[in-house]
């Protein structure tokens, strides 16, 4: 936590940065790398933990919205997909294209050709970027995916989009490393408390969550980037924009494997929408609701869960139906989708409908911008729309054509490759790993990961497997200590990791290893964070873990 702490003490001297991003979705993510990239003093502060909300609650997902077609919504469509052959080429890495394997019901209310030719328009206007579509028939599915139940199905068609390889939360993480890497002083669990104009800037109220420490941060700049509390912070400040936030839900629920296949399987839910199950490695995602709510705040409910399991056990040959039994975790946010802030017709407008377009409102007078809306696959867009903007307000940016994001050259992985195979890294992969080590590493840290080299060179006992039922090795977790502002092991096991998705909360705390990890991100602290996730009362004895057996370095 010293980075996060040292950080805090620079937000509070006084300094006034070009910029004050609230909010570290992935709108506030991308802004900051992508004006610190260019050279602009940027500072980000974010409530919760990085990618703590909406950010972290998404189906990762970078796709072109097909959907987008039956509204019309060409241009967004375009959009898209553009952004998504964007994130594609410059994060092969992280971002991959994956087959989506769809089925049509027989009576459904578009003749499946017409969905055919749907394909290949959306493919089209990708500019022919990925494979292209197939069709497919009852034989077909039959053939390549028997745990589809084609009873009732007419045919299917084939297409591609992208996913992202590890979660949507380590994804908006990695824009917020990318731009402390650049200059930005960057802190989570700090609050604003509502901004005012003096003298030409802006001095922004915030509040340390940790330590309830009040601080005041000056900017020339306030980009207003708190996902669905954009509405919220700019009551605080006194802004008027011309758009505002309604909210839709949506759900997921991580269930074991359900097909060897490394595609995501897409039907047509009972309510007419789209609805997915995609491979999240040894575990699949089944989702999503799409319902209508009035606060960013919600849950899953009973009804939730059994439409989706009923969903999937109608159009599926499972050999035992899904119950909520074999729920492992689940996933619940809302969709902050923009309307014009004196529309009132968005009561009677077909729900389903409505755009999933950004929108970034700004006051020139005030120097200030909010950004509505958003979607993963758009981020790129939105950071460069942001660095206009700023720039056009008169902050100077240094460097204004260089290149914020993507990973490093191709030289510098291919040396890293080099170096890895030197030391024979992939042979410290674990047994039931999926992936080799040292592709595993280069995905989640690029750069970082030559420091991980030199740290297994120096001591192999740092390639180890630390939490047992994971494939985190003990010095990725020394690095995350280091350099990625872990405060609570929520922040590690949900948002840095994924651990929290694809294992049993009863696992984890049974794991073998967990404690040590505990010991290596919070020191003194580590039984107390431990019992905060685990919500154990003071009273109770903390289980006592089993913990590897420590070697020294040179055993």
């Amino acid at each position: 936590m010293k980075l996060r702490d040292s950080n805090i003490e620079k937000l509070g001297q006084g300094t006034c940065y070009d910029a004050l991003i609230i909010g570290g979705g992935i709108n506030g993510a991308v802004a900051a790398a992508a004006l610190s990239g260019k050279g602009v003093k940027v500072a980000l502060i974010e409530q919760r933990d990085f990618a703590g909300f909406t950010s972290q609650q998404s189906s990762n997902l970078a796709w072109g919205g097909i959907k987008y077609l039956e509204s019309h919504d060409y241009g967004l469509v375009r959009e898209l997909c553009l952004g998504r052959n964007h994130l594609i080429e410059n994060y092969p890495s992280r971002v991959k294209e994956i087959r989506f394997y769809s089925t049509i019901e027989r009576g459904f209310r578009f003749p499946p050709l017409l969905l055919w030719l749907g394909t290949w328009v959306y493919w089209l206007i990708g500019n022919g970027f990925t494979k292209i579509p197939r069709w497919l028939s009852r034989e077909t599915i039959n053939a390549e995916e028997p745990v589809i139940d084609t009873s009732r199905f007419h045919s299917g068609f084939e297409y591609s989009d992208a996913y992202l390889h590890d979660n949507d939360s380590r994804f908006v993480f990695q824009f917020v490393r990318s731009a402390m890497d650049r200059g930005c002083i960057a802190a989570n669990y700090v609050e604003s408390l509502g901004a005012r104009r003096e003298e030409g800037h802006w001095i922004t109220c915030a509040r340390d969550v940790i330590t309830g420490k009040t601080l005041e941060i000056r900017s020339t700049v306030l980009i207003n980037a708190a996902g669905p509390f954009v509405d919220d912070h700019n009551r605080l400040t006194g802004e008027k924009t011309g758009h505002r936030h309604l909210f839709s839900k949506g759900i997921h629920l991580i269930v074991p494997r359900i097909t060897p296949q490394h595609r995501i399987l897409t039907f047509f839910a009972d309510d007419g929408r789209l609805f997915f199950v995609i491979p999240m490695g040894v575990r699949t995602c089944i989702g999503t609701t799409d319902s209508r709510v009035n606060s960013p705040f919600t849950e899953v409910s009973a009804a939730d869960r059994q439409f989706v399991i009923d969903n999937i056990n109608k159009r599926l040959n499972l050999s035992k139906p899904l119950t909520t039994a074999d729920i492992i975790s689940e996933r619940c946010g809302v969709r902050p989708l923009v309307v014009k802030a004196g529309d009132a017709s968005d009561n009677t407008r077909d729900w389903l409908q409505m755009s999933r377009k950004h929108e970034i409102d700004v006051n020139w007078d005030s120097t200030h911008l909010s950004i509505f809306g958003g979607k993963l696959t758009d981020c790129i867009n939105v950071g460069n729309e942001i660095s206009t903007i700023v720039s056009a307000m008169g902050v100077k940016l240094p460097y204004p054509k260089y290149k914020w994001y993507g990973e490093p050259h191709r030289s510098v992985r291919e040396e890293y490759m080099h170096q890895a195979r030197l030391m024979n890294l992939d042979s410290y992969t674990a047994p039931e790993s999926i992936e080799t080590l040292s592709t595993r590493l280069w995905r989640r840290y690029d750069q970082q990961a030559f420091e991980l080299l030199a740290t297994i060179r120096e001591d192999p006992r740092q390639a180890e497997v630390l939490i047992k039922g994971t494939d985190y090795i003990r010095c990725e977790i020394r690095l995350a200590q280091h350099q990625e502002m872990i405060t609570r092991l929520e922040d590690f096991l949900r948002r840095r990791s994924k651990i929290a998705l694809v294992v049993r909360h009863e696992d984890i705390r049974n794991a073998e290893g967990l404690m040590e990890a505990c010991e290596i991100l919070f020191g003194d602290q580590a039984k107390e964070k431990y019992a905060e996730y685990f919500k154990i009362r003071p009273e109770q004895p903390t289980r006592a873990l089993p913990v590897k057996k420590r070697r020294n370095a040179d055993e």
